[in-house]
This record gives C-alpha cells, sequence and structure tokens, in this order.
C-alpha cells in the first residue's frame, strides 16, 4: 500500500473517530435528575419567575414586537446570526414535551431533549453553576405561568459546515467544562453578589471578552480579565472593574439606583444594557441589588488602568457659553447636542445624561458613542421614573463630522480619550446597516407610553 493511501485512511479514521466523539460527548454531558418537581406549586412558580428575571431570560427569548418566551431574537455572531428559540411551553415548537432533567440539561449544560449541542449563544457556561434547586423553580414557572406559543424556530445563518451541532461538543468540552460556584469570600452579600454576577446574572457574557473560540476568556475572577470589558453587537460593554474607565468613579448607591431604573444623577443605561434593565435587573430585590453592587466594587482596576481620573482643567464650558468655537467638533456640538448635555457637559440629572466624566464615553474604545450618536436609543422603561427619554440618531451627518463631534465630546470638560478616526465612522456605519433593529434601538415619544403600556402587557402575561 502506498503512503499517500496510507495517509488518506489515517485522515478517514480520524474524520470518523472525530463524528463519533462529537456525538457521543453530549451523552456524556448529560446529567440525570431524580428530582420531583410540582409545576403547580404557587410558591415554586413565584419563586422560579424571580429566577428567570435574575437570568434575564425574557430578553434573549423575546424578539421586537414578539410574544414573551417566543424566541426569533437575532443574536449577531461574527459568522452570522443566531436566533433565540421558542421556550414557552408548547408541544410543537415550544419546550412544552420536557421533562425537568431534559429542561436541566440544556439550561444548565448546553444539551437539547435530542442529546445534541446548544450554540453557546446560550450562556449555560454561566447558568452551570446555578443549583438545581432554582433550575426546578424555573421550570414550573415555564410550564405553567407562561403561555404557550406556536411558533417555529428559525435556523441559524451558520454558514454549511460551521453550522453542524456535533464540532460544538468539543467546544463544551474545551470551554464549557462542569463547574461548581466557588465563593471568594466568606461575606454572605459578598458571596450572593459573586454568584448572581457569575451566575443567573450571567454579565460575563458581554462584559468579559472572548477567546479565539470566541469564548469567555475566563468565568470568574481568576485574573483581570474578568468584566474587563468586550464588544458585544457593536456596543462597548464596559469594564466592571475598578479602573476609572470602568466603575472606578462609581459609588455603590449609584450602582443600585442604575441597576434598578437604569439611570443615575449622572448617567443612563443605553443599548444592551437598557434591555438588562428594563428585563431583568428592575425586578431584583433590593438586597440582591445591593449584593451585586458591593461584589462589583471589589474588583481590582484591570492592569495598567488608573483607578481615579485626573483633575480636570479646562475652558471648554466658557468658550461654548462665549461662542467660541474654535473648532468643527465644537461647533457641531453647539449645534446638535448643547441643548440637551449642556454647555458644561452635565446634562440634566435623571434626564439627559452627561458627557463629562462619563465612564462610558471616555473608554478606550468608542463603539458606543459612535453607535449611539449614528443610530440613537433610549432609555429603559421602569416605574421608578415617570419618563423615559430618547436619542435621536445623527446619522444624517458625514462620516467627518461624526469623528470630529466624537473626539470633541471624548476631549472636552477634562475627559481624556483616544482619537476616533473617521475609519472607525466608517466601520460602525456599515456594522449597522445590517443589524437588526431591537426594541431598544427605536426612538420613541418623549414619555414611553406606547412601551409603558407593551411592557404592562408583558408583565401581566406573566403574572
Amino acid at each position: 500500500m502506498k503512503r499517500w493511501q496510507i495517509a488518506l485512511i489515517i485522515v478517514m479514521v480520524l474524520g470518523i473517530m472525530g463524528i463519533v466523539g462529537g456525538f457521543s460527548l453530549p451523552h456524556l454531558r448529560y446529567q440525570s435528575s431524580h428530582l420531583n418537581v410540582n409545576i403547580t406549586d404557587k410558591a415554586l412558580i413565584s419563586k422560579g419567575e424571580y429566577i428567570a428575571h435574575t437570568s434575564d431570560c425574557v430578553a434573549c427569548h423575546t424578539t421586537l414586537n414578539g410574544k414573551p418566551y417566543a424566541g426569533g431574537l437575532p443574536m449577531l455572531t461574527p459568522l452570522g446570526a443566531v436566533y433565540s428559540t421558542n421556550i414557552t411551553p408548547d408541544k410543537e415548537t415550544g419546550i412544552g414535551d420536557y421533562s425537568f432533567e431534559q429542561f436541566k440539561n440544556a439550561v444548565k449544560h448546553g444539551i437539547r431533549a435530542d442529546k445534541s449541542a446548544l450554540y453557546p449563544a446560550m450562556p449555560y457556561p454561566s447558568y452551570q453553576i446555578m443549583p438545581d434547586e432554582d433550575i426546578a423553580a424555573m421550570y414550573a414557572y415555564f410550564m405553567s405561568a407562561v403561555p404557550a406559543v406556536q411558533q417555529a424556530n428559525q435556523p441559524s445563518e451558520l454558514p454549511p459546515v460551521l453550522n453542524w451541532r456535533w464540532p460544538l461538543a468539543y467546544w463544551q468540552a474545551l470551554f464549557a467544562p462542569n463547574r461548581r460556584f466557588e465563593p471568594a469570600s466568606t461575606d454572605p452579600q459578598l458571596a450572593r453578589g459573586q454568584y448572581l454576577v457569575e451566575g443567573p446574572g450571567h454579565c460575563g457574557s458581554c462584559h468579559t471578552e472572548r477567546g479565539i473560540g470566541f469564548q469567555e476568556v475566563t468565568l470568574s475572577n481568576v485574573d483581570d480579565r474578568y468584566l474587563a470589558g468586550a464588544v458585544i453587537d457593536g456596543w462597548r460593554a464596559k469594564s466592571l472593574r475598578g479602573e476609572a474607565q470602568g466603575l472606578g468613579i462609581w459609588q455603590t448607591n449609584e450602582l443600585v439606583d442604575f441597576f434598578k431604573t437604569g439611570r443615575t444623577a449622572h448617567t443612563a443605561a443605553f443599548g444592551a444594557m437598557a434591555d438588562v434593565v428594563e428585563h431583568s435587573t428592575q425586578y431584583w430585590t433590593d438586597s440582591d441589588l445591593q449584593a451585586m453592587a458591593k461584589y462589583l466594587k471589589t474588583l481590582s482596576p484591570a492592569r495598567g488602568q488608573a483607578a481615579t481620573l485626573p483633575p480636570p482643567n479646562h475652558t471648554t464650558t466658557q468658550k461654548l457659553l462665549t461662542g467660541n468655537y474654535d473648532s468643527r467638533g465644537a461647533m457641531l456640538y453647539a449645534e446638535y447636542c448643547q441643548v440637551c448635555h449642556r454647555a458644561d457637559g452635565k446634562g440634566v440629572p435623571r434626564i439627559f445624561p452627561a458627557l463629562a466624566a462619563n465612564s462610558a464615553v471616555i473608554a478606550d474604545h468608542p463603539e458606543s458613542v459612535l453607535q449611539i450618536t449614528l443610530s440613537g436609543g433610549r432609555m429603559p422603561i421602569t416605574p421608578h421614573d415617570k419618563m423615559a427619554f430618547s436619542m435621536p440618531a445623527f446619522k444624517e451627518l458625514s462620516d467627518a463630522d461624526v469623528a470630529e463631534v466624537v473626539n470633541f465630546i471624548r476631549n472636552s470638560w477634562g475627559n481624556q480619550s483616544k482619537t476616533v478616526d473617521i475609519k472607525d465612522v466608517v466601520a460602525m456605519r456599515h456594522f449597522l446597516s445590517k443589524k437588526p433593529v431591537t426594541a431598544t434601538d427605536l426612538p420613541q415619544s418623549i414619555n414611553g407610553d406606547k412601551l409603558g403600556k407593551a411592557q404592562d402587557s408583558m408583565g401581566e402575561k406573566q403574572k
């Protein structure tokens, strides 16, 4: 037999073994359960509803103008969109036929009822540390309190071969190994906060950078890459660590206020974080919000990042007030931005966010500032403020003008940030041309009546 024939046989054998392994690994990962779940237990259902809120299930499994939990929300990846699935108790298109054991393995281990691997768009690497009792409560809630919706799931837009399921089993083995929650503190409040951040809150899914396999580079605070910021859906999910551009200049009470209402006197949630507040954190108990905020404030600054801002030394406000526009950016700011964000860059408390010393504005990476400038956005709607405000899109500005005004904002009133180039604006405009529209991308009326009524309706259906 010739060498090339031997080599071909070896390759074929290895390929077959790899495919067989890909189909076999989920069976090894799958965990049996003997927990009996009474899905009609009202207390269990109520607990499950709260856990579903802490896990932010509705935000990913509900699309624009769609029924709650019926799926269809596109989640962008570098290879194409993956659509969330129907997790209502519909027996044909949802999870109505799932046993608790199957539900648990899907949520915690990324294994579907047919024993194939789920895409890691589902944050099961984080959910793994959730106790089975909490998963059981969620199961009771979904099976008994969520209305069944018959809506077929959409296939992913991943290209052929890359959309196969069996290779995902190897991804899971490498990047989502079985693990347990390991509290770093004996303080019950800090331990609870750590659990909420690592587990149901799955903060790292957005705020921790991804590796070569699109995996979170770390799932816990073993090094300072954890929660140090990342780009998702074109937004820069800011660092949640202790540097000034992260949470270093935030107080614990400000974090609690932000998570509960979506705003503070200084800033407001926008983009994907507005979804998190609207669908998840506004429903958390005060004790859980305090626990999460206090835990986040224990995280040290990322390596090489300063914990404080340099003292402000600027003449920006006086120049704007006297009409001394010494740059194209200053003129554009006066024309388009100053009426809301004010000449001093401090905005209006709880109405128009400040731009001066705003950690999202001065981040090293400008994606969020560019995206909200080009596409606009809105605050989350909660019952804690009477009005929710929107920012209009300024996509009619030229690429050069967008770069000019963004650079002015990021380097005025004492702000010090890296320069934005025209090519950054071009790249963001191209990204937005392909990005699906979501609820928080849509400008709304000044009091948010339309969205408020929609949210009230959703809440009533969930009760």
